[in-house]
């Protein structure tokens, strides 16, 4: 099987040696999101602003890859404090009109960049 890497300007680079999505068939893997403007590099400010700047993220990686959030089959949020969330669930929920992806959620010690949240998923053509 074939890898093709997916590439979107209007989401941030990658931080270290890995590519922002992998097509492995008719699956794509996205790599975790920070709440992080592309623009800029700069983490948006709190847990609500961040969460939702990582799922634009994930939007502009998947519009790169002809998907959409419809298409998300799998989801792992890692937040760096569970407190959060309540949060982050209500501003996750937003970007889903039908059925949710299967998810997972677990509290990290610690996040790059000193993210409160990072947001990594799979995806089905």
């Amino acid at each position: 099987m074939s890898k093709q890497t997916v590439h979107s300007d209007r989401a941030p680079r990658a931080i270290g040696p890995y590519s922002q999505g992998i097509w492995a068939g008719d699956t794509l893997y996205l790599s975790g999101q920070l709440g992080t403007d592309p623009a800029t590099g700069c983490l948006a400010e709190g847990v609500e602003n961040q969460t939702h700047a990582a799922m634009r993220n994930i939007g502009a990686i998947l519009d790169a890859a002809g998907l959409t959030y419809d298409s998300i089959v799998k989801t792992t949020i890692f937040v760096q404090d569970l407190r959060d969330f309540a949060k982050v669930n209500e501003v996750y929920a937003s970007y889903f009109a039908g059925a949710y992806p299967a998810r997972s959620c677990v509290q990290v010690a610690a996040l790059p960049k000193g993210g409160l949240v990072e947001i990594e998923c799979v995806a089905m053509k």
